[in-house]
C-alpha cells in the first residue's frame, strides 16, 4: 500500500509539473509581440520584455524537459490543481512586465495582472495615456489570452472536472442534459474555439479602424473586447473617442463575447442565425440587456442627467452591455448616475454573460434554472399531486443540476460577505468594499465608491485580497475551494 501512494503522488506531481512547464513556455510567446511594439515604437521596454521572457523560458524548460518523455493519465485530481495553479502561475508571470517597466510593487503588479488574465479588468495605473505603448499592448494582450482561456476552460478543461463545469457544459450546449462537446475530441474543440475567436477578434478591429480609431488603438480594443476584459490605451476609456460609431462597434462585439462560443459556432457552422433566439439563456441575456438599458435611459431622461431620450438610450446601452458582458468598458462614470442606478448596474454584473462565453458573473443559464426552479415550486404548492419537471430548451433538466445551481449560489453569496467583511475589517468603507468585492468577483473592472475609477488608492492587503476574489469568480469558485479540503489530499 505505501509504495501504491507513492506511485499516485509521483504521477501527480508529474505531470502537474509537466503542464505547468508547458504552460510557461507557451506564455513565453505572448512576450514576443510586445517586445516588437517596443521596438517598433522605441519606448525602451524591449530590455524589460527580455528579461521576462528569458525568465520563462528557463523556468518552462526546467519543469517541462525532465518529464516531456513520460506519459501520464490526468485525473480529476490533477486537474484541480492545474487549473488552479496554471491561472495563479499566469498572473504571477504577468506580473513581472509591470514590476520591470513600470517599477510597480508586488501587490499592485499582481494585482494588474490577475485583473488581466481573468478579464476583470480593474486596474492600479492611473496615466495610460502617457504610458509606453509595449506596455498598453501588453496589458491588452494578456486579457485577450485570458478570454480564451476562460473559454477552453469553460468547455473544455471544466467538463473534466465534473463540478459545476460539466453540468453548465450541459446545459448551454446546447441544452442543460445534452452530453456533446462541440466536436468529438477536445483538442478539436479548443482548436475550433481559437479560431473563432481570433477571427471574431480581427473582425473587431477592422470595425474599430472603420469606425475612427487609429490603427494601434482598434488592435489594442479589439483583443479587449471580444475578451468582455475592459482594459483601455486611455484613462477615460470609451470615452476617450466620444464617438456613436466606435461605441457601436464596442456594444456589438461586447454582446458577441458575453454569448456562448458553443452558440456562435452551432449557429454559424449550420447557417441558422434563428438558433440565437432558440437558445434561452442568450434569449434571457439580450432581453435582459433592452429591458434593462430602456428602463435606466428613461430614469436619466426624467432625473436631466441626459438631453434628450436617444442621447440618454445611447449611454445606457453601452453602460448596460459593458456591465452585464463583465468588460467594464466606460463612456460615463455610472457610479454618479441618480437614484439607484449605480447598484442596478452592479447588481446585474452578478447575472453576468452566457456560460461558456468570455464574461464574468453568476451566468445567466443559472438565473434560468433558478427561475424555472420557483416556478416549479410554486406550481406544486398549488397543485401538490402535479409533477412538473424542469426544462430547458425542451430538455429536461436533471435534479443534480438544479442542486449544482442553488449549492453554487450559495456559496457564492457566502464568500461575497466574507471578503466584504474582510475589507472592512481592513478599514474600507462599506459602499466600497461591496463595489469592490463585486468589481473582482464579477470580473467586472470599475466599483463604486473609491474605487469606482480604479484600485490604486487601496493598500496592498487589500489588493491581495481581491486578487484571490478575481480567481475566485472566474474559477467557478468549487475549482479553488475543493483544494482547501483535506480529503481532496488524501490518498
Amino acid at each position: 500500500m505505501p509504495a501504491r501512494y507513492s506511485v499516485s503522488k509521483t504521477m501527480k506531481s508529474g505531470v502537474v509539473l509537466r503542464t505547468l512547464g508547458t504552460l510557461f513556455l507557451l506564455f513565453s510567446t505572448t512576450l514576443v509581440p510586445p517586445a516588437i511594439v517596443s521596438l517598433l515604437y522605441a519606448d525602451g521596454e524591449f530590455g524589460h520584455f527580455s528579461a521576462t521572457l528569458a525568465i520563462t523560458l528557463v523556468g518552462g524548460l526546467t519543469l517541462w524537459f525532465p518529464l516531456y518523455r513520460k506519459s501520464y493519465t490526468i485525473r480529476n485530481r490533477d486537474g484541480f490543481v492545474i487549473v488552479a495553479l496554471m491561472w495563479g502561475a499566469m498572473s504571477v508571470l504577468g506580473s513581472l512586465p509591470f514590476m520591470f517597466g513600470l517599477d510597480l510593487g508586488l501587490a499592485d503588479a499582481l494585482f494588474e495582472s490577475a485583473s488581466g488574465f481573468t478579464t476583470t479588468g480593474s486596474t492600479v495605473i492611473v496615466g495610460l495615456d502617457d504610458l509606453p505603448p509595449s506596455i498598453l499592448f501588453y496589458r491588452q494582450e494578456i486579457q485577450w489570452v485570458g478570454g480564451i482561456g476562460v473559454i477552453v476552460l469553460a468547455v473544455a478543461l471544466m467538463p473534466m472536472l465534473g463540478v459545476g463545469g460539466m453540468q453548465l457544459y450541459k446545459a448551454e450546449t446546447p441544452g442543460p442534459v445534452k452530453d456533446e462537446r462541440i466536436t468529438p475530441r477536445i483538442t478539436h474543440t479548443a482548436r475550433t474555439l481559437c479560431v473563432l475567436y481570433l477571427g471574431l477578434t480581427v473582425v473587431c478591429a477592422l470595425c474599430y479602424w472603420l469606425a475612427g480609431m487609429g490603427t494601434f488603438d482598434a488592435i489594442a480594443h479589439s483583443l479587449t473586447t471580444l475578451s468582455t476584459g475592459g482594459y483601455s490605451t486611455h484613462d477615460a476609456s470609451m470615452g476617450y473617442f466620444d464617438s456613436s460609431a466606435v461605441e457601436t462597434v464596442a456594444v456589438v462585439f461586447m454582446l458577441l463575447g458575453g454569448i456562448s462560443f458553443n452558440v456562435h459556432f452551432i449557429a454559424w457552422r449550420a447557417l441558422r442565425p434563428g438558433y440565437y433566439a432558440a437558445n434561452s439563456q442568450v434569449r434571457v441575456f439580450l432581453v435582459t440587456v433592452a429591458l434593462v438599458s430602456v428602463v435606466i435611459a428613461a430614469v436619466l431622461y426624467r432625473s436631466n442627467e441626459q438631453d434628450g431620450f436617444l442621447t440618454a438610450l445611447r449611454y445606457a446601452v453601452f453602460e448596460v452591455t459593458s456591465v452585464i458582458t463583465s468588460t467594464g468598458y466606460g463612456i460615463a462614470d455610472f457610479s454618479v448616475w441618480p437614484l439607484a442606478l449605480p447598484v442596478v448596474l452592479i447588481f446585474l454584473s452578478f447575472m453576468g454573460g452566457c456560460a461558456g462565453s468570455t464574461a464574468g458573473g453568476m451566468k445567466v443559464i443559472r438565473f434560468v434554472i433558478l427561475a424555472k426552479q420557483a416556478g416549479a415550486y410554486i406550481n406544486k404548492l398549488i397543485h401538490p399531486r402535479a409533477i412538473r419537471p424542469i426544462r430547458v430548451d425542451g430538455r429536461v433538466v436533471e435534479p443534480s443540476v438544479v442542486e449544482g445551481v442553488w449549492g453554487f449560489f450559495t456559496i457564492y453569496v457566502i464568500i461575497f460577505g466574507i471578503f466584504m467583511v474582510l475589507l472592512m475589517m481592513n478599514g474600507v468603507d462599506q459602499v466600497t468594499a461591496f463595489g469592490a468585492v463585486a468589481a473582482c468577483m464579477n470580473n467586472l473592472g470599475p466599483g463604486l465608491g473609491e474605487v469606482a475609477a480604479n484600485f490604486a488608492t487601496v493598500d496592498a492587503a487589500t489588493k491581495i485580497l481581491l486578487v484571490f476574489a478575481m480567481l475566485l469568480g472566474r474559477l467557478e469558485i468549487f475549482t479553488i475551494l475543493v483544494l482547501l479540503t483535506p480529503s481532496f489530499w488524501k490518498g
